[in-house]
């Protein structure tokens, strides 16, 4: 882990965070225009007066550095994530904010711990044949396999047991690695032959459901095989890009979760599972058709082969930084509006940079402009009478780790702040939408706060005049949206969110999401939404009340 004091020559030696003569000209120019404007019209609209000077130019010119290859898809606790944390709290000290953060070498950076863990050399021999990690089999959940270790395969068919059909019965598994075909036995046409009307059983639908069973018996892991090649190719790629990440959590959360034993899930393909059972891919196939016809388990003659497996996870502690900059307010100074986005991406994978231009350099750089107009008003004599803070959070990709630290080690008090405005991901357009279409995504707005929703659509029809799409705000939605970005762990203090999105893409969590395919002209509309709800907040006369709890 690099030490904090060769962030700067890190940065400096990647891209330089200088700004240059002309740009800081540039800025001058934009502010004295701004501060003339606001001074010869007393009564205008000072809300639409600031919005204003958040403008596509500049998050281009923001995103187009963040989003570089130089910052290496910033991984939090990575090279490219801190280049990044220095860029970001360079220019909340240019804007003339306050870094807030007691203690630190740096004010506007709050560093905090986290623990990283990632696979090791991972191995499987089967029958004295090596199969390749990642290729021909992947492994997931905790591992019992620090050092290389001879496995005790027992197969269990499908791994189910319910009354009238049990792949355990007689057999003992106790301190053995299960093996299990995947999903139910089905019908030549699909339909399940343990579920309601032919429908999928929960031994289809819920993962969990056979590893609990599997777990009770005292199996020491569980091994899947996909007898459908393609299949298994396909969940391989998918799931392969997370695999090759590191993962991380805060260290209390992880001795929380540590168990001594560990638990590890092994898919496998065909080829390797019927390598290990001692059979043949086409005899797997037959398996599930004797089990279909029969209705009940059927037993085999396999002889399963000597297998060894290797799985280390790697465990290291990580600095990382959410960057924070603080602006006072007036009357109200005591009472404090954030504003956030996460700046972490996923990294680099198969040596390929994640810029993560959308996922979420286009809320960070939001928030950037955010903090441009807000200064801009106080340094023209139109300070907000609450107070702000804006906080860039790194490790959301990872679990949304910042947040969750800031809110477990909050800088201003929880109680005295009013609420969260969260952007993350508000530069393109999703799958629900089309080309043309001049919406954003809110989640939240009414969660806690009646007020606080009715604000944000008021100032949308007297400003900006988007199409709210509420699509990810209803009960129950399957995607769980609300849980799943930063927003989330201040409305579990009971603190007032919206979340604005515009929903996944074609490009999110790959490496084609990239500058050139923002839309920065709704991104500028989007934004400018953020500011006004953001304006009437710490301007208004009372606080929002907090009068809901809507799931």
């Amino acid at each position: 882990m690099n030490k904090h004091s060769v962030y700067a020559l890190l940065f400096a030696a990647a891209c330089g965070v200088s700004v240059p003569a002309t740009a800081q000209k540039v800025k001058a120019k934009k502010a004295n225009k701004t501060a003339s404007v606001a001074a010869s019209a007393p009564s205008a609209d000072l809300s639409a007066t600031y919005a204003n000077t958040i403008t596509q130019e500049d998050l281009r010119k923001h995103l187009s550095i963040i989003a570089s290859d130089a910052y290496e898809g910033r991984e939090t606790g990575e090279k490219g994530q801190k280049m990044a944390a220095e860029y970001i709290a360079k220019q909340f000290q240019d804007l003339g904010l306050t870094g807030p953060v007691q203690g630190s070498n740096n004010p506007y950076i709050q560093h905090f711990q986290l623990e990283r863990t990632h696979w090791g050399d991972v191995t499987f021999v089967a029958g004295n044949k090596p199969f390749k990690w990642l290729e021909d089999f992947f492994i997931y959940g905790k591992s019992p396999f620090q050092e290389e270790t001879t496995l005790q395969p027992v197969f269990v068919g499908y791994g189910i047991e319910q009354e009238g059909f049990s792949d355990y019965a007689g057999k003992d598994v106790k301190g053995k690695d299960v093996v299990m075909l995947g999903g139910e036995p089905r019908t030549k046409d699909g339909k399940a032959v343990l579920g309601a009307d032919g429908k999928p059983s929960k031994w289809s639908t819920d993962r969990s459901a056979k590893m609990g069973v599997a777990m009770q018996k005292g199996a020491r892991s569980v091994i899947t095989i996909n007898p459908d090649a393609a299949a298994f190719t396909g969940n391989l790629a998918r799931i392969k890009p997370y695999l090759q990440q590191s993962q991380m959590s805060l260290p209390a959360a992880s001795e929380a979760a540590a168990s001594p034993a560990g638990y590890a899930i092994i898919s496998i393909s065909p080829t390797l599972g019927a390598q290990l059972l001692g059979t043949t891919p086409a005899a797997l196939q037959q398996y599930q058709a004797d089990v279909t016809q029969a209705g009940k388990p059927v037993a085999v003659k396999w002889k399963p082969s000597s297998a060894k497996v290797k799985a280390p996870i790697i465990k290291e502690s990580v600095t990382t930084e959410n960057v924070l900059g603080y602006l006072e307010g007036t009357d109200k100074k005591d009472e404090l509006l954030v504003c956030s986005a996460h700046y972490d991406h996923v990294g680099i994978i198969d040596g390929k940079v994640y810029n993560g231009a959308d996922d979420d350099g286009s809320g960070t750089v939001s928030v950037l402009e955010m903090a441009q107009a807000f200064t801009q008003a106080k340094k023209d004599g139109h300070g907000p009478r609450r107070s702000i803070l804006f906080i860039t959070v790194t490790g959301e990709e990872k679990g949304l780790l910042g947040s969750e630290y800031y809110t477990e080690h909050p800088v201003f008090p929880l109680a005295s702040t009013v609420a969260d405005l969260n952007i993350d991901m508000i530069g393109r357009i999703d799958s629900n939408h089309k080309k043309g279409d001049n919406y954003v995504s809110l989640v939240g707005s009414d969660k806690l706060s009646s007020e606080l929703h009715s604000i944000n659509e008021a100032n949308n029809t007297k400003y900006t005049k988007l199409d709210l799409d509420y699509r990810y705000n209803v009960p129950n939605e399957p995607e769980r949206i609300y849980y799943r970005s930063d927003h989330y762990n201040f409305a579990k203090h009971g603190i007032p969110v919206i979340f604005y999105t515009t929903g996944e893409h074609e490009d999110y969590h790959k490496d084609t999401d990239e500058v050139d395919k923002i839309e920065f002209p709704l991104m500028e509309t989007r934004a400018r939404l953020v500011f006004h709800t953001a304006w009437e907040l710490v301007n208004r006369d009372n606080r929002i009340v907090v009068d809901s709890n809507k799931p």
